[in-house]
């Protein structure tokens, strides 16, 4: 089961799912990387983190190797088995070359031994997805909208656009969608983390204010019953 946290945040579209049964760790982590701007998941079981990945699209991984039902690593191994390419990072205390070499053969991206500093951890998870997304279009378009994905710019016939991150994330999946409708459901999953209520209307009201940004109520259109497309 997702934890559910409360505390104030950074937004970002980079959604992370951790995998840490420290409280006391996960509590300072959690905090620290929504500071930074990611959206966090935390869980605490190998179980809970499968079924996490089974249904959410997660940027990045991080996993503690070591956890109440097991080692992480024979959960990591069964999802490349299974072809989940989501970009892994282990944290362990074990800290032997033997250790770090089974991290990597059962398909780890990249692996951190504890105790770590934190600036450490959130470059490492920057890199992951960096790497990840560079097959990805860095720059998509849609009329005179421009979007520049690694320098995280929007603008608008060439004017530059001051857009919020959830904002960004939200009109990038928009843009890389091609026009297919993006459900309030996939809007949520992609951009918000757990400790988001689901039943709330955070999705239609980052969409009001990006048709307020762009000046053009139409270039997003609503699909009554279904959800938003770029029109």
């Amino acid at each position: 089961m997702l934890s559910e946290w409360k505390d104030d945040a950074g937004e970002n579209s980079v959604k992370l799912l951790l995998l840490e049964d420290d409280f006391d760790l996960a509590t300072r982590l959690v905090q620290d990387l929504r500071r930074s701007g990611f959206a966090v998941d935390h869980v605490t079981t190998i179980a809970a983190s499968d079924e996490a990945v089974a249904v959410t699209p997660y940027d990045c991984v991080v996993l503690d190797r070591t956890v109440p039902d097991g080692d992480s690593l024979t959960l990591l191994q069964s999802w490349r088995r299974s072809k989940v390419q989501v970009p892994v990072l282990v944290l362990t205390a074990r800290d032997t070359v033997a250790d770090r070499v089974d991290g990597f053969h059962f398909g780890a991206d990249d692996y951190l031994v504890k105790p770590f500093a934190f600036a450490e951890l959130e470059v490492r998870i920057r890199a992951l997805v960096r790497r990840q997304t560079v097959d990805r279009d860095p720059v998509l378009r849609a009329g005179p909208i421009e979007m520049d994905v690694p320098r995280h710019t929007v603008t608008q016939d060439g004017v530059l656009l001051s857009v919020t991150a959830k904002e960004f994330g939200v009109l990038e999946m928009l843009l890389r969608a091609h026009g297919a409708v993006l459900t309030r459901t996939d809007l949520f999953e992609g951009c918000w983390d757990e400790r988001t209520d689901p039943t709330s209307n955070v999705v239609d009201v980052v969409i009001g204010q990006l048709r307020k940004r762009l000046g053009d109520a139409a270039l997003i259109e609503t699909v009554r019953g279904v959800g938003y497309r770029i029109a």
